[in-house]
């Protein structure tokens, strides 16, 4: 069973931080580039209205693999490294900033978007770029953590 929940954990993790990862590294360059700001908010609506269901289903399965891992495998949180304490510290901090994103910027994104409000739409995309920027980083020390924390904060 332990196989299969790393597995889930490991999948959900990839999913949610290499989605970020595409979409601040690869597409927001390419798309600020050659999308006037209609065609690029309208761009940015879709793409998000994609991605963060698969982002919701992504913090389910790492939230549950995690503790499932931690309280049925390890005992507790006292049967875990530190690395694991960090992880989840890093976890937790990575979905508050998901969810705000999803109910404050990127509602309000929406909103402007269908309002045809362009400026106001391009300052709720600033925001969702700064904050999607700061998850990806945090995102890529908690992989750091997860797969070398073992061996350097035992």
């Amino acid at each position: 069973m332990m196989g299969s929940a790393v597995l889930l954990h490991v999948i959900a993790v990839v999913v949610w931080v290499g989605g970020m990862f595409f979409a601040y590294m690869v597409l927001r360059p390419i798309a600020a580039d050659q999308l006037e700001p209609p065609q690029r908010l309208r761009l940015w609506v879709g793409v998000f209205g994609l991605f963060f269901p698969w982002v919701w289903i992504s913090v389910v399965v790492v939230l549950a693999t995690g503790f499932w891992m931690i309280f049925g495998m390890f005992g507790g949180m006292g049967g875990v490294g530190m690395y694991v304490h960090l992880m989840l510290t890093l976890g937790i901090v990575m979905m508050l900033i998901f969810f705000h994103v999803f109910f404050a910027p990127y509602a309000r994104l929406k909103r402007a978007v269908a309002a045809e409000d362009w400026p106001q739409g391009a300052q709720h995309l600033a925001q969702i770029r700064r904050l999607v920027g700061i998850n990806t980083l945090i995102g890529m020390v908690t992989i750091t953590v997860a797969s070398g924390g073992r061996f350097f904060l035992a």
